[in-house]
C-alpha cells in the first residue's frame, strides 16, 4: 500500500494485524478527522492562525487539547478544523483523504457526518458543500480503486441541534439521498437541546422513509435516548452508553428498564465510540467502558472513533484497546463489524454482498489476534 496515499493511523502500529481486518464505521466525524498536515496547508492558504503550525505539534495539541477536561478547549479544536473548510477546493480535498484514511485503517464502509451549516462563510449555498464534499468522496474511492482496495461511503447530514435549520437540513438530505446522502444526524451540546426540539425534521424524514442517527446518550442520560428513540424515530444512536443508567445489571445479572429492554429487544444498534467517550466524561476509562457489558448482555454495539484527529484514534487502535484493555477477543470484533454492516444505512442487498465477499471472509482469513 502506498503509505502517503493511505498513512498508517495514528497510534497504529503497521504490523498490528487488527489493520488487515475489515472493518465498518457508523460514526466518524467528518471534521474531526483530517490530517495536521492538510489543516496546516489550508491555513496558511486562507490566512488563518493555527496555535501551531508544524503538523506533529499540531497533532500533538489536538489531542492534548481533547483530553484537558475543558470543554471550551475541546470545542476549540474544531474551530480550527471548520475555519479551513469552507471553499470548495478544501472541502473536496478533505473528503478525499477522509476516504483514503478509513482505506488505510482496513475500512470496507464508512459514513462521514457532517453539518453544512457551519462552512458557509466564505458564501457557498449549502447544496455546493454536499456537492463539494461528494466530489471529493468520489475520487477518494476511485483512487482506492486503482491501488486494488474496495471501499463504500456515504454522507450523513447533519444539522445543529441548537440551531434551528434542522427542517432546511432535512430537505437538504432529501435533495442529495441520491447522490451521496445516505442519512441524517443531528449533533452538537446534546445537554438542554433535546432531539426532540426538532420533531418536525425528524418526522419529515420519518415520512420520506429516510434513515436517521440521532447523537443522544453521551453527555444527557434515559430520557435523552427516549426522545430520540421513541419520539424522533432514530433507527440507529450515536454513543447511547448511558443507556446503563435504565438497567440495574451486575455482572450480568439483575433487571432492566423499559426503555433498556426495548433497545435490547430490538437490537437498535449503539455506535458506540470508547475513546471520545472517555475524553468526554460517558465513562471514567475503557477498561471499565460500559460496551463490554452491553455486549455481554447481547446489545447491539458497533465499534468507532468519532473524531480520529481529537482523540488521536482509528478503528483499529479502538480495537486494540478492547482487546487489551477489555479482553475482547477476534470473535468479538468481527460481531461488532457485521452487527455495523448489518446497521449500515444501505439497501439491503448491498450490505448482505459486502458481508459474503469481504467481511466475513477476511475475518476468516485473518491472522488470529
Amino acid at each position: 500500500m502506498d503509505h502517503e496515499l493511505f498513512p498508517t493511523p495514528a497510534g497504529v502500529d503497521a504490523a498490528d494485524p487488527l489493520l488487515a481486518l475489515p472493518k465498518v464505521s457508523l460514526h466518524d466525524h467528518l471534521d474531526g478527522g483530517l490530517r495536521p498536515a492538510t489543516v496546516v496547508e489550508l491555513a496558511a492558504a486562507v490566512g488563518h492562525e493555527l496555535p501551531e503550525t508544524d503538523p506533529e505539534r499540531l497533532r500533538t495539541w489536538f489531542s492534548e487539547s481533547a483530553d484537558s477536561g475543558d470543554l471550551v478547549r475541546y470545542l476549540q479544536t474544531f474551530d480550527q478544523t471548520i475555519a479551513v473548510m469552507q471553499t470548495p477546493e478544501a472541502l473536496t480535498r478533505v473528503a478525499r483523504e477522509w476516504v483514503l484514511d478509513q482505506v488505510a485503517d482496513g475500512v470496507v464502509y464508512a459514513e462521514a457526518r457532517w453539518a453544512p451549516e457551519q462552512h458557509l462563510q466564505k458564501g457557498l449555498t449549502l447544496d455546493q458543500t454536499v456537492e463539494a464534499v461528494q466530489k471529493g468522496m468520489d475520487e477518494g474511492v476511485a483512487i482506492a480503486a486503482e491501488a486494488g482496495k474496495v471501499i463504500a461511503v456515504g454522507q450523513l447530514i447533519t444539522a445543529m441541534r441548537h440551531a434551528d435549520r434542522s427542517v432546511e437540513i432535512a430537505d437538504l438530505a432529501l435533495r442529495h439521498r441520491d447522490a451521496g446522502v445516505v442519512g441524517f444526524d443531528i449533533a452538537g451540546a446534546e445537554k438542554g437541546f433535546p432531539a426532540t426540539n426538532h420533531r418536525e425534521a425528524f418526522d419529515k424524514l420519518h415520512m420520506a422513509s429516510f434513515p436517521v442517527t440521532i447523537h443522544a446518550g453521551e453527555a444527557e442520560g434515559v430520557d435523552s435516548i427516549l426522545g430520540a428513540v421513541q419520539a424522533c424515530h432514530a433507527q440507529r444512536i450515536g454513543h447511547g452508553v448511558r443507556i446503563v443508567e435504565d438497567m440495574d445489571v451486575v455482572d450480568g445479572e439483575g433487571e432492566l428498564g423499559r426503555l433498556a429492554s426495548w433497545i435490547l429487544d430490538r437490537q437498535l444498534p449503539l455506535e458506540v465510540c470508547p475513546s471520545s467517550n472517555v475524553q468526554t466524561g460517558a465513562a471514567d476509562s475503557v477498561d471499565d467502558h460500559p460496551i463490554t457489558g452491553l455486549k455481554n448482555l447481547g446489545y447491539a454495539v458497533t465499534v468507532n472513533p468519532d473524531n480520529r484527529l481529537m482523540s488521536a484514534t482509528s478503528c483499529t487502535r479502538e480495537m486494540r484497546l478492547l482487546v487489551d484493555r477489555c479482553g475482547w477477543d477476534q470473535d468479538d470484533l468481527e460481531w461488532a463489524t457485521v452487527t455495523a454492516m448489518n446497521n449500515a444505512f444501505l439497501p439491503l442487498d448491498e450490505r448482505e454482498r459486502m458481508l459474503d465477499e469481504i467481511i466475513v471472509p477476511g475475518f476468516a482469513a485473518a491472522t488470529r489476534v
